[in-house]
């Protein structure tokens, strides 16, 4: 049964990422009975994940701030303040942060892709392990646990 749930920005579970960026976990699996996860990075210039696809969510994002270059499939196409995007399951897609700062908010649905960001970067409120590193090994290894195809490096 789903009920209400209220977490205020300090009780979100925040984890490093990419390039030293930070994904805050506004809302996951366990928080939507499985409904859909909700994430906020706030990157920098260059951020940029591995082309990819996801076999079992569905995603939206939306740049509150900034710009992105942005591939689906095969096109690229600009993404600009306040932009929003809808990628399909099973659809190949990737990003790469063209501003100097970027605020990116992401909706996945089903919930569970929230499974390999945790598995792949480091929550915050733990101390920082001597040379932690977001590998792409440790980026596949996630991706193949939570459903998620790496199809070839950022670009």
């Amino acid at each position: 049964m789903s009920m209400a749930y209220l977490a205020q920005p300090e009780q979100q579970q925040q984890l490093e990422w990419l390039d030293g960026g930070t994904l805050a976990i506004l809302l996951d699996g366990k928080a939507t009975d499985g409904q859909l996860m909700i994430g906020r990075f706030d990157v920098s210039e260059g951020e940029a994940p591995p082309y990819h696809k996801h076999t079992r969510e569905d995603e939206v994002f939306m740049l509150i701030k900034g710009t992105a270059l942005l591939w689906y499939d095969d096109q690229e196409m600009e993404l600009s303040e306040g932009g929003i995007v809808f990628l399909p399951k099973n659809i190949p897609h990737a990003y790469r942060i063209t501003s100097k700062k970027a605020d990116l908010l992401m909706v996945n649905t089903p919930a569970g892709i929230e499974g390999m960001f945790r598995y792949a970067g480091r929550d915050k409120a733990t101390p920082r392990p001597d040379g932690f590193e977001i590998s792409p090994a440790r980026m596949a290894e996630g991706a193949d646990k939570f459903g998620q195809v790496i199809l070839g490096p950022p670009r």
